[in-house]
């Protein structure tokens, strides 16, 4: 990683085994502005974005383990319900508890410019973790790249459906910069590499219930479809299954009634989808790295360090994405049921 610091492995390492030695010094405490680690680096504070997701659900049981690795005294973290009046009201709270950096996770990218200038004026800088503001300072963004996600999942499901046939697409909340980038990617990649494709895109505003209308609608109209997209398997997966089901449409990869799918988020469930023959594949969102890399980043902010673009020590690339502001990208694999077992993937390391 360039910069006025580099964070090597090995230091990362070190800074566990410190935590982990004062362990007897830390307290998690359950009420009040304290959360965990009291006695080190902060008090930084957190907003968690939703609840009913299985993908944040898992970013939120790393969150407590990843402070106290770092050191950090991490206050007692608000959660918004994807929504951004809760978020506004939420960083409110987290300043006047004198959070010296926050971590959020904003649905709606292009509703939180005040909230973030306010916190620019108060000197705290902002993390934000999975979505990039449209406007706004912020420290860091730690995501992946999005666009491959749209991309991966595009070439995945040309190549199966072998340039033809009829795809469903359940796309995230446009006003989201994720929900943009996956969408504009796979209908690029489709447009240049599988005309023989057509793609019926379906807004969802990231809604479980909306995309499982939409599949319905849709097959009852074309029930030769054999192949969807799902933006994001934490809310998608389970009402996807559900319709296909109903409709005896769940069947083995052997079968030539099957519907190739491709998903978003590397959630337990989906790899053991993956396993069943329920669904061919996922891009994996990293949640273990979302948590660590952006309380690492909220450390670092504490501490006055910076950083530039350029290749980092833990297998991504530090972009300016313009005016200056950094998104350190993360990798983002693609699962199949070739490497479906690998213990790598933070989804086979998780309880479920």
């Amino acid at each position: 990683m360039k910069g006025n610091t580099t964070m090597k492995r090995r230091n990362l390492t070190a800074a566990v085994c410190l935590a982990l030695a004062g362990a007897l010094t830390l307290t998690a405490c359950g009420g009040g502005a304290a959360g965990t680690g009291a006695g080190g680096v902060g008090p930084i504070g957190a907003d968690h974005p939703r609840a009913d997701s299985d993908f944040w659900n898992s970013y939120i049981k790393y969150f407590p383990d990843k402070a106290k690795e770092l050191g950090i005294n991490l206050l007692n973290p608000t959660n918004s319900q994807n929504k951004v009046e809760n978020l506004v009201a939420n960083a409110q709270s987290l300043q006047s508890q004198g959070a010296k950096a926050i971590v959020m996770a904003p649905q709606d990218t292009g509703a939180i410019a005040s909230t973030l200038d306010r916190l620019d004026k108060a000197k705290i800088p902002v993390i934000t973790v999975d979505t990039r503001p449209d406007k706004g300072k912020t420290y860091m963004v730690v995501r992946a790249d999005n666009k491959a996600y749209g991309e991966k999942a595009c070439k995945f499901l040309g190549d199966k459906l072998g340039g033809k046939g009829k795809v469903i697409e359940f796309q995230g909340a446009l006003s989201s910069v994720n929900g943009r980038d996956r969408s504009e990617a796979f209908a690029a990649c489709m447009k240049q590499n599988y005309p023989g494709i057509t793609v019926f895109e379906e807004p969802t505003d990231w809604e479980g219930p909306k995309a499982s209308a939409a599949l319905q609608t849709r097959l009852n109209q074309h029930p030769d479809i054999n192949g969807i997209y799902m933006q994001a398997g934490g809310v998608f997966l389970a009402p996807t299954l559900q319709v296909l089901r109903q409709k005896n449409l769940l069947v083995p990869p052997s079968d030539p009634k099957h519907i190739f799918i491709v998903s978003n988020d590397g959630i337990p469930s989906e790899l053991e989808a993956i396993r069943k023959g329920e669904i061919d594949a996922t891009v994996s969102q990293p949640a273990d790295l979302y948590a660590q890399w952006a309380l690492f980043y909220a450390k670092a902010a504490v501490e006055g360090k910076t950083f530039q673009p350029g290749k980092t020590d833990h297998d991504s690339t530090i972009v300016d994405v313009g005016g200056g502001r950094l998104e350190d990208q993360l990798p983002a694999p693609l699962i199949t049921k070739e490497n479906v077992d690998d213990k790598a993937f933070w989804g086979n390391q998780i309880a479920k």
